[in-house]
């Protein structure tokens, strides 16, 4: 099986929850190209599913340093600080994620990190300016509606997730938030 075979098997393997064997390729890959970030990545991505977070940092600490320019290792090298309660890293890393192309996923989790920072208001500033400039992202709406809802503000939930549905009528996380409010 050739490198980009490999990978496929691993990050299969990773989806159907086979830790183990996802990891094992995953160092199999870096023997076989020691200076590709995707062996790493995969390890990185392994660990956090263990919420082993200390190794996923490592591992994704590897990967950067072998493609600077990836926003997703930033982004989930940052979740994994954010796991730990390493915020300002967790910043740092969503930032760069950020600044490299516009990360989506990143945005989502610089929001967790300033509500994980007891700053919900600026969570909330910044989703708000997200929906103005971005309005048919549908992750901007949904976690506005969950910020509502932790904020007891059960009624603005409901209107950031039902525009949430207009958008994406099959979304089952929607569903279940409207149905509990």
């Amino acid at each position: 099986m050739n490198f980009e075979e490999q990978l496929e098997e691993g990050l299969s393997l990773l989806h159907e929850g086979d830790y183990d064997h996802a990891l094992d390729i995953s160092y199999q890959l870096q023997k076989m190209e020691p200076q590709s970030a995707d062996g790493f990545h995969l390890e990185g991505m392994v660990f956090q599913k263990l919420n082993q977070w200390e190794k996923s940092i490592e591992a994704l600490d590897k990967a950067i340093k072998r493609e600077q320019e990836k926003s997703g290792f930033y982004n989930l090298r940052g979740f994994a600080n954010l796991q730990l309660e390493n915020l300002e890293k967790a910043k740092e890393d969503f930032n760069q994620a950020i600044n490299l192309d516009d990360s989506p996923a990143a945005h989502r989790n610089l929001v967790l990190y300033m509500i994980m920072s007891d700053d919900g208001n600026e969570a909330i500033s910044y989703l708000l300016d997200r929906i103005r400039n971005n309005p048919k992202d549908v992750e901007n709406w949904i976690l506005m509606g969950d910020l509502m809802q932790r904020a007891g503000q059960g009624a603005k939930a409901r209107t950031y997730y039902e525009q949430a549905q207009k958008m994406d009528p099959d979304n089952e996380y929607v569903k279940e938030q409207l149905a509990e409010i």
